[in-house]
């Protein structure tokens, strides 16, 4: 989480000019106004900047920035470890 979270950070204040005092790990993309077209451009972004097919999916508006995180440093885990990671839609 400690370097994922920067650059989720990064990509939300630079992106889709999200204020850095609303980054917090129970944020959700809802309560950042991001709305589904945001999502699924953010899951580009993030599979650009960190090579993870982030799939908007799996942020979902109800998802908080700490799943998210968690979600995509176990796909930056798995993808350097050479494995799939699971997609599923429960937490």
């Amino acid at each position: 989480m400690r370097t994922i979270h920067p650059k989720i950070t990064e990509v939300l204040t630079g992106t889709f000019k999200v204020p850095a005092a609303e980054i917090l790990p129970e944020s959700t993309m809802d309560s950042l106004e991001m709305d589904s077209l945001a999502v699924a451009e953010f899951a580009v972004v993030i599979k650009e900047t960190l090579g993870v097919d982030a799939n908007s999916e799996k942020l979902y508006k109800d998802a908080t920035l700490a799943d998210i995180t968690a979600y995509i440093d176990a796909a930056v885990g798995s993808a350097a470890a050479g494995a799939t990671v699971p997609v599923s839609n429960t937490r």
